[in-house]
């Protein structure tokens, strides 16, 4: 049997997980808000697609991940319990399809089909084998799942019911998008390295962060219940801007933008659609192509022949988003 299902009874939650996973809550609403400030317009829209933005997201998604992935082990006893476990799954899984549902509502044209709570769900269910494995194999299957895409990736696995898996050729228009592969690495990493310290310790060791200080009970306390906060703090972001642009206007566009946009709405308008349809239509074009990082060749007009495809494809889907809105 595996090293990683610990004979002694559970001592009660660990502080210092629960502080963890608070600390990296408090990363992703850091994130999260720059995300919406930028689709409000309250800043540059190209900002939380930057290098240092996406890298920054990547490792609040890594750091929610690998501590999912070290509770399951923390979760466990001898013998296996299998009606925590697949409770666990349930609940995650039910708020995963929450936030598709939520995302179809707001933004039907790029919907979280497979962000972070699909990606834990899954990746908990592949986990189960390596639950009663020896350490080295988590780790090993960690490997693997980081280095598969690079090798297997093909168009084989492009479209909605097989984007899920990582294997495509192609990214999927979409909010958040955490494919199972490589992102359950980050899962299985934090369950061969819980597995390899709890024999050796481990659970003695992170047992004397006690957590006492006020801004250690803080964070414990959100990582406690970090679902709901999850769940919650985007619809409360979103609802301040909103009264915020309703209260005081929607602010301009940044001045980068605005030869495109002039230049995109004096198109659209003798294409014979309405000014509000237009000046909707063509922000949103200009914030997609930021995303997709093809704005600056855009800029200096060097497109080829596919990414003008994806241009046509952006224009299409921003029109009919304004014409819903309009």
């Amino acid at each position: 049997m595996s090293e990683s299902l610990p004979a002694a009874p559970p001592t009660g939650r660990l502080p210092v997980v629960d502080m963890a996973r608070g600390a990296a809550l408090v990363a992703m609403f850091a994130y999260h808000f720059t995300w919406d400030l930028a689709h409000f317009g309250y800043i540059a829209p190209d900002v939380p697609f930057t290098p240092q933005m996406r890298l920054f997201s990547h490792a609040i998604a890594c750091a929610f991940l690998f501590i999912a992935g070290a509770s399951l082990v923390l979760a466990q006893r001898r013998p296996f319990g299998w009606s925590g476990y697949w409770r666990r799954i349930a609940i995650v899984g039910g708020a995963a399809a929450l936030v598709t549902a939520a995302s179809l509502f707001l933004f039907p044209d790029a919907p979280i089909l497979f962000g972070v709570l699909h990606c834990i769900t899954a990746a908990s269910l592949l986990a189960l084998p390596f639950l009663f494995l020896p350490w080295p194999a988590a780790i090993a299957a960690a490997v693997l799942a980081a280095a598969l895409p690079a090798f297997v990736a093909a168009p084989a696995f492009d479209g909605p019911w097989r984007d899920w898996t990582g294997l495509g050729a192609a990214l999927p228009m979409s909010n958040d998008f955490r494919p199972l592969l490589p992102w359950a690495a980050a899962l299985l990493a934090g369950v061969g390295a819980m597995a390899f310290a709890l024999p050796r310790g481990g659970r003695a060791l992170l047992a004397r962060v006690s957590g006492s200080s006020p801004p250690a009970r803080a964070l414990a306390f959100g990582g406690r219940h970090s679902l709901l906060v999850y769940l919650v703090h985007q619809p409360v972001f979103f609802g301040l801007l909103a009264a915020s642009v309703w209260a005081f206007g929607i602010p301009g566009g940044p001045a980068d933008e605005r030869p495109f946009r002039a230049s995109c709405e004096r198109q659209c308008a003798d294409a014979g659609s309405a000014e509000p349809v237009c000046a909707a239509a063509c922000g949103c074009a200009a914030q997609a192509m930021k995303r997709v990082n093809l704005w600056d060749k855009l800029m200096r007009n060097e497109l080829d022949e596919g990414e003008r495809a994806v241009l046509a494809e952006i224009a299409r889907v921003c029109v009919g988003k304004a014409k819903r809105s309009n």
